[in-house]
């Protein structure tokens, strides 16, 4: 059986996916770290979902961030041939939107801006949204020292707006009104 420890990280270095050593505070490991906390939040948030079908959703992406995170730890990702579960799709941006324009049409208007509250669930993709909205921010840091793939910007973007969406049918359908600021 393999050890959890390695021994090799304690000198404050951690290994990326092609070998390399770099700080544990590198912004490479910063991105990937907050993309593994968003994954973190939303299996909890999907413990806590009212609805069966927003736990799927949740367990789904969850499948995804860990391509994301896979994308971000491989420097030479985009440059060889890699495995199908660590790339992300077009077509799941668009299946975020559908699921987005679907969830909006049973809630109320937006009329301003709304405290990020309510059910246990709803609370809990609230938080992910705003973990969600911090990794993209440090993945475009990232992309502006090394090239990292569009998609994952814009996979991150639209999932944030997606997480925002859920916590509010969340408290729909778990009786709990939006509170606004």
């Amino acid at each position: 059986m393999a050890k959890i420890y390695t021994k090799k990280g304690d000198d404050g270095s951690t290994g990326l996916f092609d070998g390399t050593r770099v700080p544990k505070d590198h912004v490479r490991c910063e991105a990937y770290g907050d993309v593994d906390e968003v994954s973190a939040v939303l299996g909890v948030a999907g413990a806590f979902a009212e609805d069966p079908e927003v736990a799927a959703a949740l367990l789904e992406i969850q499948k995804d961030l860990m391509a994301v995170g896979a994308q971000l730890a491989d420097p030479k990702f985009g440059t060889r041939p890699a495995k199908e579960k660590t790339k992300v799709a077009e077509e799941r941006i668009a299946a975020f939107e559908a699921m987005i324009d679907r969830y909006q049409a049973e809630l109320p208007p937006l009329k301003g801006f709304i405290l990020r509250c309510g059910t246990k669930g709803a609370s809990l993709l609230h938080l992910a949204c705003t973990v969600c909205r911090r990794a993209e921010r440090r993945i475009v840091s990232l992309s502006r020292q090394v090239s990292v793939p569009p998609i994952v910007v814009k996979y991150m973007n639209r999932l944030s707006d997606l997480l925002f969406v859920l916590a509010r049918v969340e408290n729909r359908r778990g009786g709990e009104q939006q509170i606004p600021w």
